[in-house]
């Protein structure tokens, strides 16, 4: 079995996969502060209920955007299950060609995240991940990453509101029943909502503009789902896809 481990800014996914089937995904929250024997207890607990133990992991891979974690996760890993983990980035296969202006400043899931939307369903492709930070990626028909952009994630944007404000409330984020907010909560529900949907639609229409070629887009991330039944403008939303690109690095490596 491989244990592919995706750390994010707000969350730590682990997913076990057993060929390319994923038979198991859990999440924890990231923090700095935790200890090697933490994440070790967690990562054999999660095991266990999903009916394996340690000595059934046959290889890691790690696809992380914060550093600072990296230290205790990779020891834990190490400990706890006697592996050292492949780590992706400069040095590992993925398969992809990156014709940006610094290939190595690509974060690691977003090169994940392409790999598995080419090989799963193909290029060219716009890849939309929807997390702490929002990405869209280009991937062309013959697996090249060319250009991409970065902007705040719809919880990121939602906390600077709260925070940013002498008043306003946090709010559960979650899509409105109408645009036809009559309340201060819902109105930040209602615009938060169609403030980030509008954004997602105008990006991909600019991305069809500019590109001025047929592309898929296959978007991923915690709240793709969300809004996937909004728009006709997303062709897939996959929420494994960074652990079917993670595999695929694997594989090519070794």
């Amino acid at each position: 079995m491989l244990l592919a481990v995706d750390i994010g800014n707000t969350n730590i996914v682990l997913g076990f996969l057993e060929g390319e089937r994923i038979v198991g995904t859990y999440r924890i929250t990231t923090k700095a502060d935790h200890t090697s024997d933490e994440y070790g207890l967690m990562i054999t607990e999660f095991l266990r209920m999903s009916g394996y133990s340690p000595q059934d992991v046959d290889d890691v891979i790690v696809a992380s955007v914060v550093p600072k974690v990296m230290h205790s996760f990779r020891a834990s890993i190490v400990k706890f299950l006697d592996i050292d983990p492949m780590v992706v980035g400069p040095g590992v296969k993925s398969g992809m060609n990156i014709r940006i202006d610094d290939p190595k400043s690509l974060g690691a899931d977003c090169l994940a995240d392409c790999a598995g939307a080419y090989y799963a369903y193909g290029g060219p492709a716009l890849v939309a991940d929807f997390g702490t930070a929002t990405t869209f990626n280009y991937v062309d028909a013959r697996g090249t990453i060319t250009c991409g952009l970065i902007s705040p994630g719809l919880r990121t944007a939602a906390a600077a509101l709260w925070t940013g404000t002498a008043q306003l409330p946090e709010v559960e984020i979650t899509r409105p029943d109408s645009i036809l907010a009559t309340g201060t909560k819902t109105a930040m529900q209602a615009g938060l909502y169609y403030n980030f949907l509008g954004g997602i639609e105008r990006t991909i229409m600019q991305f069809r503009e500019e590109i001025r070629e047929d592309f898929q887009v296959i978007a991923t991330g915690g709240l793709g789902r969300v809004f996937m039944d909004d728009t006709d403008l997303i062709d897939v939303y996959d929420p494994d896809l960074i652990f079917k690109g993670m595999a695929k690095i694997h594989a090519r490596n070794v």
